[in-house]
C-alpha cells in the first residue's frame, strides 16, 4: 500500500481499537472447505488453492470475516461478547486489479441486542466512509431475516422456498423463479424427459444414478462443481418441475412484496399493507399475527430507530426486499455503502448480520455476529 492509503488504513484500525474493538490477525493460511461450504463452490475459482502434507485442501484467506470467527471459536470464546478489528491482506483472482488486496473490517460476536449491533456496525461503516472523505455515499439496505419470514408463511412447497431464498440473496433468477411459479411448466427442455423420471424417486437413489451417469461419461467437475454437486442441482431441478405452480393469490403476495422499495420508512409501512391485504386474500397464514413475521417487522422497525439516534438519514437510504449479498451465510440485516457516482466501484463497505456462521464452524450453539468488510482500495479511488 502507497504511504498514504497505509497512513488512512492505519487510522481507521487506531480508532477502532480506541473504541474497544479487539485487533484481530488470523492466519492467511486457512481450510478451504469451510470457504466452499459456506461461500458456494463458485468461489474455488477464485481461490489460492493448496494441499498440505496430509491431503487437506488449503487456500490463501480470500476474506477475513470466516477467519476471525474461527479465531474467535478459538480462544475459547464461543458464545461471549467480543467486537474485532482487522486490516490485512486477503486473496482472490480478480479480472481487474492485483489478486492480493488489503481489506479492514469489524466483526461482533455474542451481543444479545442485534439491532443496536446492527447500528453499530453501520455507524462505524459510516465512519471509515467518511474518513477516507467521500461524502453522502449510497447506502442500500436488505433484510434476510424479513424476506425468510415472509416467505415461510406462504403456502409455497420448501423447495421453492430455498430456491427464493437462495435466488434473492444473490440477486439472480428471481424473475425467472416468480414467472416459473406463476403457471405450470409447459413444454419440454433438454432434460425433462430425465427429471419426469427422477420425480417422486428416493433422493439417495436417484442421486447415486445420476453419479453414475456422470461417472461413466468421464465427467468429475463442471465449472468447480463435483459430481455430487451435478447430482443435487439435477434432483433440486426434478422437485421443482413437480411443484412450479402456486395458487393466484400467493403468488400475487410474493410478487408484490419483492416490487417493494425506496426509503426503508416508507418499505416498512408498505410491507405492513401488503400483509394484510396478504391474510385477506388467504395468501398468508392467520398465525402470522404473532410469528416470526411480525418480530421481524418489529426488529426492522427498531433498527430503523436506532440508525436515526446515531446520525445516519435513514429517509436518504435505499431499501429493497429484493437486495442480497452473494454470501449464503447471511441470517438479517445487509447492507452496502457505494460512492455516488461511481457505483462502478462496487461496495466501499459491504455486510449484514449471520447468526448461523460460528455454530457452523463448532460453536455449540448459535452466536449472534454481524460484521462488515471495509475495501481499502475503493474508498482510495472513490476519494480521489
Amino acid at each position: 500500500m502507497s504511504s498514504t492509503r497505509t497512513s488512512r488504513a492505519s487510522e481507521l484500525i487506531a480508532l477502532l481499537v480506541r473504541e474497544g474493538y479487539i485487533r484481530a490477525e488470523p492466519p492467511i493460511l486457512q481450510p478451504a472447505s469451510i470457504f466452499l461450504d459456506l461461500s458456494g463452490e463458485d468461489l474455488r475459482r477464485r481461490m489460492f488453492l493448496t494441499t498440505d502434507a496430509d491431503g487437506q485442501e488449503l487456500c490463501l484467506r480470500p476474506d477475513l470475516t470466516i477467519p476471525t470467527a474461527r479465531l474467535h471459536l478459538e480462544q475459547e470464546k464461543g458464545g461471549k461478547e467480543a467486537a474485532y478489528c482487522y486490516l490485512g491482506p486477503v486473496f482472490r483472482h480478480r479480472e481487474q486489479g492485483r489478486s492480493e488486496f488489503p481489506q479492514a473490517g469489524i466483526e461482533i460476536f455474542g451481543r444479545a441486542d442485534r439491532e443496536a449491533a446492527d447500528a453499530e456496525v453501520m455507524a462505524r461503516a459510516a465512519e471509515a466512509v467518511d474518513l477516507y472523505g467521500v461524502n453522502d455515499p449510497d447506502i442500500r439496505l436488505g433484510d434476510r431475516a424479513l424476506l425468510a419470514a415472509f416467505v415461510d408463511d406462504l403456502e409455497i412447497p420448501q423447495v421453492w422456498r430455498r430456491r427464493i431464498l437462495r435466488d434473492a440473496q444473490r440477486e439472480i433468477g428471481l424473475g425467472v423463479d416468480l414467472a416459473t411459479l406463476s403457471q405450470p411448466a409447459n413444454g419440454a427442455t433438454d432434460h425433462s424427459g430425465f427429471l419426469a423420471a427422477l420425480d417422486g424417486a428416493d433422493p439417495k437413489a436417484a442421486k447415486a444414478v445420476v453419479e453414475d451417469l456422470l461417472s461413466i461419461a468421464g465427467i468429475s467437475q463442471v465449472g468447480g462443481r463435483t459430481a455430487s454437486d451435478i447430482a443435487e442441482r439435477f434432483l433440486e431441478q426434478a422437485r421443482l418441475r413437480a411443484s412450479a405452480a402456486l395458487p393466484p393469490s400467493t403468488h400475487e403476495a410474493l410478487t408484490n412484496f419483492f416490487a417493494i422499495g425506496g426509503n426503508p420508512v416508507t418499505a416498512l409501512a408498505q410491507i405492513r399493507n401488503l400483509i394484510v391485504d396478504s391474510r385477506l386474500s388467504g395468501a398468508l397464514t392467520a398465525a402470522g399475527e404473532d410469528s416470526s413475521l411480525r418480530e421481524a417487522l418489529d426488529r426492522f422497525e427498531r433498527r430503523l430507530e436506532l440508525l436515526a439516534g446515531r446520525g445516519l438519514r435513514v429517509e436518504e437510504m435505499m431499501f429493497s426486499t429484493a437486495f442480497g449479498r452473494r454470501l449464503d451465510y447471511y441470517t438479517g440485516l445487509v447492507f452496502e455503502f457505494r460512492a455516488p457516482e461511481k457505483g462502478d466501484l462496487g461496495p466501499l463497505v459491504g455486510g449484514g448480520r449471520y447468526d448461523g456462521l460460528l455454530g457452523t464452524l463448532g460453536a455449540p450453539k448459535p452466536v449472534p455476529a454481524v460484521g462488515c468488510a471495509i475495501w481499502i482500495e475503493r474508498l482510495e479511488e472513490a476519494a480521489r
